[in-house]
């Protein structure tokens, strides 16, 4: 079965910039369209950002101009650019593709 892990997060102060990686296993990857959640402590978890198999692209309106999805199907591997970060990014950064979900990776933006 197919697993993905998450990296990239990390501390960083309001106005800076993560890119965070899901990365799968298996060959099935690039089938799949991939969803990018977070969940912020006391919050529902809200889907931030989605690529498709085609590499179209959609958006929370929260995170439309500073965020950008893509993959590389060759490397198995998804990604969020995070730019001009706030501190309501504060969350855990999820991703899931074919209903496969990694651990998370923690995004803190804070002075």
């Amino acid at each position: 079965q197919m697993q993905l892990a998450e990296s990239g997060g990390g501390l960083v102060q309001p106005g800076g910039n993560l890119k965070l990686a899901c990365t799968a296993t298996g060959r099935v990857f690039r089938y799949g369209e991939v969803r990018w959640f977070r969940q912020a402590p006391g919050k529902e978890r809200e889907l931030v950002a989605t690529i498709g198999t085609a590499e179209s692209t959609k958006y929370a309106d929260s995170v439309k101009g500073r965020f950008t999805v893509s993959r590389d199907n060759d490397k198995n591997t998804g990604y969020l650019q995070m730019n001009s970060l706030k501190p309501e990014d504060t969350a855990v950064y999820y991703c899931d593709v074919h209903n496969r979900w990694g651990q998370g990776t923690q995004v803190t933006v804070s002075s």
